[in-house]
């Protein structure tokens, strides 16, 4: 994962009392008490359950949380893909963690914080790398197997050197109210390992899962089967990945990252929810970029995908053409060329 150059700024300052105000440029007014902090089944899906459920983990972890004032304005496209709950989640944390925990949270902890207000209060069953991205900033590469302690590794690689950009490419199709989309990916994946005992995939015998294979189209439908043999295969693909590019090989990142594409478009099945087949618009935007590169470079759903946004690595030489016949078919200003940025979530001036 990375974080990239599209930014929440803000302006906030404690105010003495109990009330959260949040002004964000362009949306209402977000006023919370947090004399409360259960969750809110009425802010389920709204940033009110980000601020709530923000102050409520850092409260957990024994800090006194007070009331502030701030005033947002944001270039991450919202709805899309690009991890823009996890870009709110981030800025609450490190306003928070700044005001009342004396700088006492990590990035880490922070990018944990905004996943449990994501996942207990926001009401998406979320992981935690987008929030790590946020948060870490740069290029990371994260191992999960302790989920409550996971390993955060800094990639040094220079994107320059490649001589290719990196585009995020709107497609027009709304990323929210996509939960259950969403949600069905971890609980058919979960299916999967529990026909071994387990409850998440990683835990399963890549060898003993091949052999159960009939057994497991009947129990649990041939989409988890493939959803599974999907995450065996990412799996190894992301510390492939990884190595591709700590040893400068972009070369191979890119073979890796087309590899990656297809298997989530075919197998993972998340470049468009299914219950409207008439609206495709990441299978059109994908379509439409390889025809482009014309076998250069590489495009591939971006995030969770099912709608929003994908991402391509566009041959420096290539990049006008690029966003020329990408923006004549989506719309004006659908392609972002985007850059990774070192930093996360950060205090720029006290």
């Amino acid at each position: 994962a990375a974080s990239v150059n599209l930014d929440i700024v803000s302006c906030a300052a404690p105010n003495g009392s109990m009330t959260v105000r949040i002004q964000s440029e362009g949306y209402p007014l977000d006023e919370i008490d947090l004399t409360d902090l259960t969750p809110h089944p009425d802010e389920i899906n709204k940033t009110a359950a980000l601020i709530r459920g923000v102050a409520a983990a850092a409260h957990k972890q024994g800090f006194e949380i007070s009331g502030f004032d701030a005033y947002m304005s944001s270039n991450v496209l919202s709805g899309s893909g690009l991890s823009s709950s996890a870009a709110y989640e981030t800025i609450i944390g490190v306003m928070m963690n700044c005001f009342f925990c004396e700088n006492k949270l990590s990035a880490i902890d922070i990018a944990k914080i905004g996943q449990y207000a994501e996942n207990i209060y926001f009401g998406k069953p979320c992981g935690l790398m987008d929030q790590m991205a946020s948060s870490v900033g740069g290029i990371i590469a994260i191992d999960f197997r302790h989920e409550a302690e996971p390993k955060v590794q800094q990639v040094a690689y220079d994107m320059q050197a490649s001589e290719h950009s990196l585009c995020i490419i709107d497609t027009g199709g709304d990323h929210a109210n996509l939960s259950a989309d969403y949600a069905a990916i971890p609980r058919e994946m979960g299916e999967v390992a529990s026909a071994f005992g387990e409850s998440v995939l990683r835990e399963v015998n890549e060898a003993e899962f091949l052999r159960a294979v009939p057994s497991l189209r009947r129990q649990y439908g041939d989409r988890a089967v493939l959803r599974a043999m999907h995450y065996f295969a990412e799996d190894r693909r992301v510390v492939e990945e990884r190595e591709a590019l700590e040893k400068g090989n972009f070369e191979r990142f890119r073979q890796l990252v087309v590899k990656s594409g297809r298997s989530s478009a075919m197998y993972l099945q998340n470049v468009h929810a299914g219950g409207n087949p008439e609206k495709q618009e990441m299978p059109i935007a994908l379509a439409l970029a390889e025809s482009i590169l014309d076998g250069r470079g590489a495009a591939r759903v971006h995030g969770g995908g099912f709608a929003g946004t994908i991402q391509a690595f566009v041959p420096n030489d290539l990049l006008p053409y690029f966003k020329s016949e990408m923006e004549s078919v989506l719309g004006k200003d659908t392609c972002h060329v985007l850059t990774i940025r070192p930093a996360g979530g950060v205090v720029l001036a006290i």
